[in-house]
């Protein structure tokens, strides 16, 4: 077994509840810890590495194999933080020829990471506490595949969204914007209704999960 050991909180097979690839079968490799504490936080137990096991890029790879399922996110926690393990597991599963998917608190830089990895890139807004950490060269820099999520509270953050969109010119970058209500505080309908009034190149994005499953179940 090689590669430095990374602290895992979890690792399960779900469907894709979050980004384009939403309604797919996935296997998830949840990390531990995180560099930031955002107000809508929903996996606080991965927030440091209390409840975490180790396991090698290897083992994880092996977990993933045996899941039978293609695609596979790397999440967190935030995963950048134990970037040398991250990407030696991104590229032992391109090297399996799984998709790989990397969500992202968005203040990391993400330039290291193997070309074959899909980017799903959080800009945090101003309900989060959390805006002014982000990592800008990030979101100067997007590929095609990337996608950038603005987790929304309320019409301020929805705003907010909208201005970043136009000041690093996310949508000349990418198709692939996402605006996801905070399930409980911003209603969907309530967002759709700004989407429709003033046309962002955005989608509408639910986490499918917390309609499949109960919204606090982990492991799904």
């Amino acid at each position: 077994m090689n590669g430095p050991s990374l602290y895992i909180y979890e690792t399960f097979s779900s469907i894709q509840g979050e980004s384009t690839h939403a309604g797919l079968p996935c296997f998830f490799i949840r990390l531990a810890e995180c560099n930031l504490r955002c107000s809508y936080c929903d996996t606080k137990r991965a927030q440091t590495r209390e409840h975490a096991v180790r396991a090698t890029p290897d083992e994880l790879a092996q977990r993933a194999a045996a899941s039978g399922l293609n695609l596979v996110e790397i999440t967190g926690g935030e995963p950048m933080l134990q970037k040398d393990g991250v990407i030696q597991l991104s590229e032992r599963l391109l090297a399996d020829r799984r998709r790989v998917l990397i969500e992202t608190n968005g203040s990391c830089d993400l330039s290291v990471l193997p070309p074959g990895v899909m980017r799903i890139i959080d800009f945090k807004t101003p309900s989060s506490g959390e805006h002014a950490r982000m990592f800008e060269p990030n979101f100067s820099a997007l590929r095609p595949s990337d996608e950038v999520k603005f987790v929304l509270s309320d019409e301020r953050d929805y705003r907010f969204a909208l201005d970043t969109i136009a000041r690093f010119r996310l949508n000349l970058q990418t198709e692939n914007i996402l605006f996801s209500p905070v399930f409980g505080r911003l209603k969907a309908d309530e967002l759709a209704a700004w989407m429709l009034r003033d046309k962002p190149k955005a989608r509408l994005n639910l986490q499918l999960h917390k309609y499949i499953w109960d919204p606090s179940r982990e492991g799904v």
